[in-house]
C-alpha cells in the first residue's frame, strides 16, 4: 500500500502521467509489414501499440516480430513482408490499464513493462504510461514532500528506554 502522502501527490500529477494517443505512434492490425517496418524504423521506439479501424487497441508490435518474418532457411527475405499483415505477428497477451486507474497497479507492472497502454471501458486506446512519466512523479514527490508534510521517524521524541 502506498502512503496516503505519497499517494495524494502522485495523485496530483497522475494526469501528465499519460501520454495521449495523438501523440503516439501506432499502426493498424490490417496493415501490411513492410509498412509496419517503415513506422517502427521511422519512430525508433522498441514497441508500438497497434490498433484497429475503430480505435481499438489489439496489441503491441516489436521490430523483432517484424524480422521473425522476414527469417527463412536462405536468409532474410524483405520481400515477404507485404504478404503478412500485423495481426498476424503481434503480441495480443499484454497488460493494459483503463482509466480511470490505480496508480499502485501501475506502479508494480511498470517494474516489468517500459510502458503500459491505457484504453477507456470501451477499449479505446487513450495513450500510454511509461516509466519515464512515472519517475519525473517520483521525483517531483522527492523535491516536495517536506514542503507539503511535517515528516517526523517513527519513534521521534521517544526517550530509548520507553
Amino acid at each position: 500500500m502506498i502512503a496516503q502522502a505519497i499517494e495524494d501527490l502522485l495523485a496530483s500529477k497522475q494526469t501528465d502521467f499519460i501520454i495521449s494517443a495523438d501523440k503516439v505512434a501506432n499502426v493498424l492490425d490490417e496493415n501490411y509489414l513492410d509498412h509496419a517496418l517503415l513506422v517502427l524504423t521511422k519512430v525508433r521506439y522498441a514497441k508500438i501499440p497497434v490498433l484497429d479501424k475503430d480505435q481499438h487497441f489489439k496489441g503491441l508490435l516489436s521490430l523483432a516480430m517484424i524480422t521473425e518474418k522476414m527469417l527463412g532457411l536462405e536468409g532474410i527475405d524483405p520481400s515477404v513482408l507485404n504478404q503478412h499483415q500485423v495481426k498476424e505477428v503481434m503480441q495480443t497477451e499484454v497488460p493494459i490499464v483503463t482509466v480511470p486507474f490505480d496508480l499502485e497497479n501501475v506502479l508494480h507492472l511498470l517494474v516489468d513493462q517500459a510502458f503500459l497502454v491505457v484504453v477507456d471501458q470501451n477499449e479505446i486506446f487513450k495513450g500510454i504510461i511509461t516509466r519515464r512519466e512515472i519517475m519525473k512523479g517520483v521525483n517531483y514527490v522527492a523535491h516536495k514532500l517536506e514542503q507539503e508534510y511535517e515528516l517526523f521517524p517513527k519513534n521521534y521524541g521517544k526517550a530509548e528506554n520507553d
